[in-house]
């Protein structure tokens, strides 16, 4: 596809930080929160962020269409379901973190292609925490720069558990299971509990927005199960960079990949593994 072959991840990257620094400005105010539609919450954060992102997409690369979070209702499926690649953007995931002030929220800019994510940058602005990948018939490349430093490249590092069979347990004396810091449900706690059984030691890491598929890719924890409702814009930017470093983002106890551009744009039931 054309666009992946001109593809300027530096320019996205630049276009994250831009969106982030229009973050930070409100998040250094006080500033009002309200609901949408939906009853999630939205601020001026996540607005500004928005037209930044789109802004400089649809400069950058004219007829590529653009799915934002913001917007979402204005594609309608008979619409979008032809395109050949689209734009699919959070310009603030994690607005919950946002709002309690643990920085724990991200910019989510992602490009799809056949409903898989090809390339993806995820930039949190107030950890100074950058994650990008392309994936690419040239192969993967996935990289996090932390705080401004030199750019780390995640290769396909597995940590000593092995892998979950379709029974979904592993092998193994310890696994570390990544979780959502503001989205606890039932069915979570009891899949922690559940490996207690087959692990010497199960360690939990909370975490909020999509840190936490990041936090797999780059091999900080095992798995990140989510047993709870998430959007595609939540997800295709760090389940491009868990592709790229060797991972996996599969619908719950079974092998197919998590898919995008679906009439429903609600993910199901997944696990990153």
């Amino acid at each position: 596809m054309q666009v992946l072959k001109d593809l300027d991840i530096r320019g996205l990257i630049v276009t994250a930080r831009e969106a982030g620094r229009a973050i930070l400005d409100v998040y250094e105010t006080d500033f009002e929160v309200r609901r949408k539609s939906d009853a999630s919450p939205v601020t001026e954060a996540d607005l500004r962020a928005d037209h930044v992102i789109r802004e400089r997409l649809e400069e950058r690369y004219p007829g590529v269409p653009v799915l934002s979070e913001e917007n979402s209702e204005q594609a309608a499926y008979e619409e979008r379901h032809d395109w050949p690649c689209y734009w699919l953007v959070d310009p603030l995931d994690g607005t919950k973190e946002f709002i309690k002030r643990n920085g724990q929220f991200t910019v989510n800019i992602a490009l799809i292609e056949g409903g898989r994510p090809v390339a993806g940058v995820v930039f949190a602005p107030a950890l100074e925490l950058l994650y990008y990948a392309l994936n690419h018939a040239g192969g993967r490349e996935a990289f996090k720069v932390n705080n401004g430093g030199p750019a780390v490249r995640l290769d396909t590092v597995r940590l000593d558990t092995g892998r979950l069979d379709r029974g979904r347990r592993r092998r193994g004396k310890r696994l570390v299971i990544a979780g959502s810091l503001s989205h606890s449900s039932a069915e979570m706690t009891a899949f922690v509990e559940e490996q207690k059984q087959h692990y010497e030691e199960v360690k939990f890491i909370a975490m909020g927005s999509s840190l936490k598929i990041c936090l797999v890719a780059e091999g900080g924890a095992d798995i990140y199960p989510r047993l709870g409702p998430t959007m595609e814009w939540d997800t295709a930017a760090a389940h491009a960079v868990a592709n790229a470093a060797g991972r996996r983002v599969l619908e719950y106890q079974s092998d197919r990949e998590l898919r995008y551009n679906k009439r429903d744009l609600h993910n199901p039931w997944f696990i990153v593994e």
